[in-house]
Formats: structure tokens, C-alpha cells, sequence
């Protein structure tokens, strides 16, 4: 059982800090300030299992940042729609993207209190970026809430984001797919759809994932399912994958050479871009 929280730790109406929030979690294994005890024990709780764990997010947040900058330079799109925003750090999509181009929009979804909170500050300080809350795991609530319906027009092409989403849906092993196929059918032609997901790699170091899945998932937050390449490319049905293709994160056009190798973490996070023809 989870302890009292510390006086010193304020807790926002609405927010209860003795349950794990996925948003909180990743906020801890980016060394984030807004998490309490109780994520910061899931983050204990897979650093165990795999001392490198900080680096699923680090790659994660890379490969966001890298694929974005990627839609921002190289397609006329002008408008993003992020499932899943988790809490605000360094480098945020709307950062990205409208360093590129000032006049884009951004649409964020979350249904965490907390990050409901900072989504509430980033609407004060840009008219272009937005935040709904919504379930992300209901494409039809999603598409028809009346925040993504005033900012993003499906009748152009969007930007579609489900960046380290997926792998905390609960439920059928199936179901991720079906939801990414809904998704999918209502963008318009030259859409782009960019995943990243916990990876099974299938070699040496499935062992790890598996380990840091079974943390993830047993947790107080209860989510955190690894899949394999083949697995996570179903997620783009319906797509054309862009070269390389579904790829380990690392891996999706680094900045510059490596010099460095992997460590056993970095093998277990893949990410991928589509486009919807």
C-alpha cells in the first residue's frame, strides 16, 4: 500500500496521488518535477529490472522531436493532432513545429488531470495551440470533439500522433490496431501518422523487455505492453511506410553518426512514420 503523500507535494483538484498516472510516470523517467511517490516507485520498479530504463522515454521523446521536425521541414502539412500528450518538457511538438512553421496548429489530447492543468497554461501563451481532453483509446470521441473539430480540418491533411500511447492500452491484443484503423480511415489522403511503442526486439534482449514489461504491468500503473516489429507495423495498415520503415527509435535518422552503442533499453523502443495515400 502506498503511503501518505508529502505535505510538500500539492495535489491538484481531481488528481488522486495514490494512483500511478502514465503521464506522471514518463514525467519521472524524464527527471520531471510534476510526479508523485507513487510514480516515482514504478520508475524504481523498472530501473531494477533494467538499470537504463530513463532511456525508453529519452528515445521516445527523441523520436518525437526528430519525426516532427521531419513533417515540419519536409511536407506541407500545417496542422497536428497529438493523442497523449503527456506533460509538458523540453522540446514540445508545438515547439518543434513552429519553430518551422510559426503558423501551424496543434491540437492536444489527454484526460490526466495534471496534464489537463499545464494544457490550460499552454492555451494562454499561443492562439495556435490547443488542448482537448478526451480519451484517446475512443477514435469517435476524439474525432468528434468540438475542440479537434474547430482547430483541425479534415478536409486537409493532418498529422496524426500517438507517440508511446499504444502499448498502455489494456484489453485485447487486437484492439490497438482496430483503434489505429479508425483513426486512420477519417484522415484525408496525405495524411501522416507517426507511432512509437514499446518493442519485443526478438533476439538477446527480449528477456529485458519482457522483464520491464512485467514491472510496467504489475505496477500501480498497471500498463506497458512490448511488441514485436511485426506487431507494432499492423499499427500502420492501410499506410506507406516511410524508409526505414518501423525501426528502432535510436535508429530513425539520428542526429548525425553514432558513436556510442545501444544499450540493452534502446533496443526495446521502435517508432515509425506513414503516410496515408
Amino acid at each position: 500500500m502506498p503511503g501518505p503523500v508529502p505535505q510538500s507535494e500539492r495535489v491538484p483538484v481531481g488528481v488522486d496521488p495514490t494512483r500511478a498516472s502514465i503521464a506522471r510516470v514518463y514525467d519521472a523517467f524524464l527527471g520531471g518535477k510534476d510526479n508523485y511517490e507513487i510514480d516515482r516507485e514504478v520508475f524504481r520498479g523498472v530501473q531494477k529490472a533494467a538499470p537504463e530504463a530513463q532511456d525508453l522515454a529519452v528515445e521516445n521523446r527523441n523520436f518525437l522531436i526528430r519525426s516532427c521536425r521531419f513533417l515540419a521541414l519536409q511536407t506541407d502539412i500545417q496542422q497536428f493532432l497529438d493523442c497523449g500528450s503527456g506533460l509538458p518538457t523540453a522540446e514540445n511538438i508545438h515547439q518543434v513545429v513552429q519553430r518551422i512553421k510559426p503558423d501551424a496548429r496543434v491540437v492536444y489530447i489527454d484526460n490526466d488531470p495534471v496534464v489537463l492543468a499545464h494544457g490550460r497554461a499552454l492555451l494562454e501563451e499561443n492562439e495556435n495551440t490547443h488542448f482537448a481532453a478526451a480519451d484517446i483509446f475512443q477514435p469517435k470521441e476524439i474525432l468528434s470533439n468540438e475542440t479537434v473539430r474547430r482547430h483541425i480540418d479534415f478536409s486537409e491533411p493532418v498529422a496524426f500522433l500517438q507517440l508511446g500511447t499504444l502499448h498502455h492500452y489494456e484489453g485485447p491484443a487486437e484492439k490497438p490496431a482496430e483503434i489505429m484503423k479508425e483513426y486512420i480511415d477519417a484522415l484525408p489522403s496525405g495524411s501522416y501518422v507517426v507511432i512509437s511503442h514499446f518493442l519485443d526486439p526478438e533476439d538477446e534482449h527480449s528477456p529485458v523487455a519482457r522483464k520491464m514489461e512485467d514491472v510496467f504491468r504489475h505496477s500501480p500503473m498497471g500498463s506497458g505492453t512490448f511488441r514485436t516489429l511485426a506487431e507494432i507495423e499492423q499499427l500502420f495498415d492501410g499506410l506507406e511506410l516511410i524508409t526505414p520503415g518501423v525501426i528502432r527509435c535510436a535508429d530513425w535518422y539520428p542526429d548525425g553518426p553514432r558513436l556510442k552503442p545501444l544499450n540493452q533499453v534502446q533496443y526495446c523502443i521502435a517508432g515509425g512514420v506513414g503516410r496515408k495515400p
